[in-house]
């Protein structure tokens, strides 16, 4: 979606050295803490507060409300109430909720209207093209089989034990040949349980979503970083996503960036297999360093040391030496790690004809700009658990 006015792109390169606004949206305030600190999930969601208007409270469209006392019995887990008291949920609120009951509940909780204009380019007007395609959808997903879920659940559950047998295998070996292939099976079946887990985190709470954890990444971190964020503004500013790679790579188009962002996929290369790891070790860093250790809601969660599980189920399982089991646990890490993020940056959030801010909007921009370009309706439930094959409607609906 590449501008064509050439006084556009001037006025676009200017309002990207300026950092006052949006680029493509220059009604909306550059996001505050954006280019600060560690560039968590925290720092984002503490810049979004500054932004949104809430006031501590949860703002959905022009409305402040008080949910506080509904965050125990949240359907969908208090988690994500947790997560984003003090902020402006509309998104959040319009995308995971299909069915309209949750908009028939939410006036109970009306504390006061908002004193200040929304910080997003969205609408979800009743008789625009969202609302009505998600009226839509909530009457097709009442026909989905109910077995589809439980296909979902074997799949994510199969690659887990994939993993189980291929990383003990690893280590049950001294042939270099089989401890490289099985260590090679086992990177891809993490690699795709991490994608497949990734699911359930959109989702309201399941046992299921700690299967990311194997990671080393944290599935509540990746609530905010993903669900949040990317998915709601996907390549736009407030798309952690892309401000995360920053100033190495550069999603977003700008003029006169620096010489090595032409060398994005290089750079990918070389990054991509220690992101799993780099990521474990700067969630520690920002608990030690700016968070306090074990507090609540900060600091270290009982899930973050999920990741370890593996290494001693590999020792346990094998008759090899601690060592050689870590060194091939840190190869697997790395190896899912690196097939992960090539499965990511590529699976359509990132095609050169998506949206991206910096991009010249028409009077005709609507939400689905944001979404992925490849919609396949081959009905491949492996393809569409493991590879994001339906990006589209992933995007536009998350609990799909």
């Amino acid at each position: 979606m590449a501008p064509k006015d050439a006084d556009y792109l001037e006025i676009a390169h200017q309002r990207a050295i300026e950092k006052k606004t949006h680029v493509s949206f220059p009604q909306l305030k550059y996001p505050s803490l954006r280019d600060e600190g560690f560039r968590d999930y925290k720092q984002w969601l503490l810049g979004k507060s500054m932004d949104d208007g809430a006031e501590g409270l949860w703002r959905v469209h022009d409305s402040l409300y008080d949910l506080g006392q509904f965050v125990e019995s949240h359907p969908g887990g208090g988690e994500w109430l947790e997560l984003t008291k003090g902020t402006d949920i509309t998104e959040a609120f319009e995308c995971h909720h299909i069915a309209p009951i949750a908009e028939k509940l939410l006036p109970r909780f009306y504390v006061r209207d908002a004193k200040t204009p929304r910080n997003s380019p969205f609408t979800f007007k009743e008789d625009g093209f969202y609302r009505t395609l998600k009226n839509l959808v909530s009457e097709e997903i009442k026909k989905v089989p109910k077995d589809k879920l439980k296909c979902t659940n074997m799949i994510t559950d199969g690659l887990f034990v994939a993993l189980l047998i291929s990383s003990a295998l690893s280590c049950s070996t001294t042939n270099y040949w089989l401890v490289m292939g099985f260590s090679i099976v086992a990177s891809v079946s993490l690699a795709w349980l991490v994608v497949a887990a990734h699911n359930y985190i959109h989702r309201k709470a399941s046992w299921r979503m700690y299967y990311f954890n194997l990671s080393l990444w944290s599935y509540r971190e990746f609530r905010v970083t993903h669900a949040l964020s990317h998915h709601l503004y996907p390549n736009t500013l407030m798309d952690i996503e892309v401000s995360g790679f920053e100033p190495l790579i550069f999603w977003n188009p700008r003029k006169n960036m620096p010489f090595y962002a032409n060398l994005a996929i290089l750079l990918e290369f070389i990054i991509f297999p220690f992101l799993f790891i780099t990521n474990w070790i700067r969630r520690m860093l920002v608990a030690l360093l700016r968070d306090g250790l074990f507090t609540k809601h900060n600091g270290i969660y009982w899930h973050d040391l999920i990741g370890f599980s593996l290494p001693l189920w590999m020792y346990f399982a094998s008759n090899a030496n601690f060592y050689d089991v870590i060194t091939i646990w840190l190869g697997i890490l790395c190896g899912g790690s690196f097939v992960f993020f090539v499965i990511g940056a590529n699976a359509a959030h990132h095609h050169p004809k998506i949206f991206k801010d910096g991009d010249q909007v028409s009077s005709l921009y609507i939400f689905i700009l944001h979404t992925g370009m490849r919609v396949n309706l081959d009905n491949n439930n492996i393809k569409i658990i493991i590879i994001y094959w339906v990006t589209m409607t992933h995007l536009l609906y998350k609990t799909e």
